[in-house]
């Protein structure tokens, strides 16, 4: 990839670690390796076939008690892809 773009640093893990990622209406999911992360996003790696797979916008679940990030598509080489989590803004009062 090249010179690292990144804003924040990341954590990188040496035999990555295992998570999944999951559709949005939940109608696929496939396992994948984290390996690295940071506070923006993450580099997953997949050892099946991701082509077929609408990646726009997805779930990371990074354990099995259901700790998970909305994320976005941010690149694609081959068998790793880069994510954005997306933010969610917290709710608030609207004026009148």
């Amino acid at each position: 990839m090249g010179k690292d773009q990144r804003k924040t640093a990341r954590v990188t893990f040496t035999q990555g670690r295992p998570a999944r990622i999951i559709a949005i209406d939940g109608t696929w999911s496939r396992d994948c390796l984290v390996l690295d992360a940071g506070d923006a996003g993450a580099k997953l790696e997949f050892k099946v076939a991701i082509a077929d797979l609408d990646l726009k916008e997805f779930f990371l679940q990074l354990s099995t008690s259901g700790v998970f990030r909305r994320c976005e598509l941010a690149w694609i080489n081959g068998d790793q892809i880069g994510v954005h989590f997306v933010k969610t803004k917290p709710a608030g009062r609207r004026r009148r």
